[in-house]
């Protein structure tokens, strides 16, 4: 996984009132959990924006007014109107305990399918994992060297060392699909 840190500040006031004047001042309020104890704190909002407009899994380093947690962004929450980010939960890394995170899909190979003139549609974009931090892939890569037309690869057909994949291994990842001009050709 890729690293990022955020710098932050503990924080005083919680609750409703509290959350918005720090998002006056542009501050989104979070929270650390899993670990010995709960860490409220606040950061400037500009540091969120890698984590947020990135597909990536990233491995957080909070440095909370000197003391550092390595986490993983689990939750945030936006505003229904305006899309601003309002808040951000972050689950704690601890030595020897496994982790739950969403790691984005590569393909690799062409596909016979493509060259044949079918189209590539990705039906799933991201894979939901659990393991240890330390076996935890920056990306997870499909081969997509079988997809002939009409044909679909699902997240069954997907082997990973030392980490469990928690979807479905029928839920399909990427098919082919045949164009319109090319239907009534196979089917004569």
């Amino acid at each position: 996984m890729k690293k990022h840190e955020i710098v932050g500040y503990n924080r005083a006031n919680l609750g409703k009132t509290g959350s918005k004047a720090l998002r006056a001042e542009g501050y989104i309020p979070g929270v650390l959990y899993g670990g010995k104890s709960q860490v409220h704190f606040y950061a400037p909002a500009i540091l969120f924006r890698q984590l947020l407009t990135s597909p990536e899994a990233y491995e957080v380093t909070l440095n909370i007014e000197g003391d550092e947690y390595s986490a993983i962004l689990q939750d945030t929450q936006f505003h229904p109107v305006n899309d601003q980010l309002l808040h951000a939960d972050f689950l704690e890394i601890v030595e020897g305990k496994d982790i739950k995170v969403e790691v984005p899909i590569r393909f690799v190979g062409t596909a016979p399918g493509v060259q044949k003139g079918g189209k590539l549609i990705q039906k799933l974009r991201k894979l939901k994992l659990r393991g240890a931090v330390n076996r935890i892939p920056d990306y997870v890569d499909v081969d997509v060297a079988d997809l002939d037309l009409g044909k679909t690869i699902k997240v069954g057909a997907v082997t990973l060392d030392g980490v469990e994949i928690l979807d479905g291994p029928l839920l399909p990842i990427a098919s082919i699909e045949i164009p319109r001009s090319m239907r009534g050709k196979t089917a004569a």
